[in-house]
């Protein structure tokens, strides 16, 4: 008669799994990143989802730091130790973050850690899984990215219709209110009471075509993105070209307009925007210097970008304004263009040329001694930058 326990023995003992089996599961798995780490926390087994996901081959890799696979910030962070204290307290360490590869490119990834014990319970390591979640990350910020600028034109969309329901309407009555009065009284009034209403009428009328001007571009590049189209450029003749059109101004105040631009340095960038960006804040400025004051314009590269500074030895401006300059209200909008016929618009204009454009802008100012606004741009085409709203395609 059979034992058929020693029947059943044999037979388990002919499906139990090798550690090559178990190896070839990991190693077929290319979307994961599969590491064990000794207690010293050394790298000493790397799978081949891991030399396709960081680029390492396992002799550059193994007898490594675990510290190698993480961002120089993470790293200043203590957040390789942390994992690791909270896998040893809890079971497991889970998280999403950015790690880094050999050729120093960073990816988006679900993370995974837990200690490794032996048959005796003796603490052998650890073992880490990452699986690459970088595309799905990229989707979802290009999803919230989508969603805020929808917001942002919605926002802009509303202070355009206040504007052109307050801002425009009131000072138009006001022009047709003069006209009438001279339709009505022109016979009866003196001759300089007519010029000083005409005057008047011809100051008004160009202030509205400056409105509506800074409307129309505003609305260019919030809603025709299809004029949007960036090159490289020189940026000494465009704040030459700026300085040529501004001097009679500046001249009226004796205002010495000057840049330190050297001739080879240039951005990537739209010109009709870059134009607009450089005209809007330099004739601020020259409105807010004193008589024969100075504006200077220089530049300096901070890695992928050119930061240009305008600098005025102006009016200056307090904590408040400065604030409140980039992101103005109906009410600021108001009072900017009373007294400064439509700086607070224009501001708002350039802000937007310079983020379509991959740049940003900011200000610093004291009362009374001036104000220097920066801005950035790229110096060369960017290569991973995705315009949301021209490349997302939703179903």
């Amino acid at each position: 008669m059979k034992d058929k326990n020693n029947d059943s023995k044999i037979l388990r003992s002919q499906y139990i799994p090798t550690s090559e089996f178990y190896s070839q599961i990991i190693d077929s798995l290319q979307d994961y990143s599969i590491l064990t780490l000794d207690n010293e926390l050394k790298i000493n087994s790397w799978s081949s989802g891991s030399v396709t996901i960081f680029g390492y081959e396992s002799d550059d890799i193994l007898g490594k730091s675990f510290d190698i696979i993480f961002t120089d910030e993470d790293i200043k962070n203590g957040i390789p130790q942390k994992e690791i204290d909270k896998a040893l307290k809890e079971g497991r360490a889970v998280d999403n973050r950015w790690h880094i590869c050999k050729d120093s490119s960073t990816f988006y990834a679900y993370g995974l850690v837990f200690p490794l014990t032996g048959i005796d319970g003796e603490m052998l390591g650890y073992v880490k899984i990452l699986r690459d979640l970088t595309e799905r990350k990229k989707a979802e910020d290009a999803i919230k990215n989508y969603v805020s600028e929808l917001e942002e034109l919605n926002t802009h969309k509303e202070s355009v219709l206040a504007i052109l329901s307050h801002d425009l309407r009131s000072p138009l009555s006001s022009i047709i209110g003069t006209a009438q009065y001279l339709k009505d009284n022109f016979d009866k009034m003196k001759p300089e009471a007519v010029k000083e209403m005409l005057t008047l009428l011809h100051s008004s009328a160009i202030n509205e075509l400056n409105m509506l001007d800074y409307l129309v571009e505003w609305a260019r590049i919030k809603y025709a993105s299809e004029t949007f189209s960036p090159t490289k450029i020189e940026l000494v003749k465009y704040i030459d070209k700026v300085f040529e059109t501004l001097k009679d101004l500046a001249n009226l105040k004796a205002v010495n307009l000057h840049h330190e631009i050297e001739e080879n340095e240039s951005v990537f960038a739209d010109s009709k925007m870059l134009l607009s960006v450089l005209q809007n804040i330099v004739s601020n400025a020259i409105k807010h210097t004193k008589e024969k004051g100075k504006i200077s314009i220089t530049a300096k590269r901070n890695l992928d970008k050119l930061v240009v500074e305008v600098k005025d030895n102006g009016i200056g401006m307090s904590k408040e304004i400065m604030d409140k300059l980039f992101a103005p209200q109906m009410s600021s909008l108001s009072k900017a263009r009373a007294e400064n016929k439509g700086a607070g618009i224009g501001l708002l204009l350039v802000k937007g040329f310079l983020e379509r454009n991959g740049g940003e802008i900011w200000v610093e100012s004291k009362e009374g001694e001036g104000s220097s606004f920066y801005f950035t741009l790229p110096i060369e085409q960017p290569t991973d930058k995705m315009d949301n709203l021209n490349q997302l395609d939703f179903n």
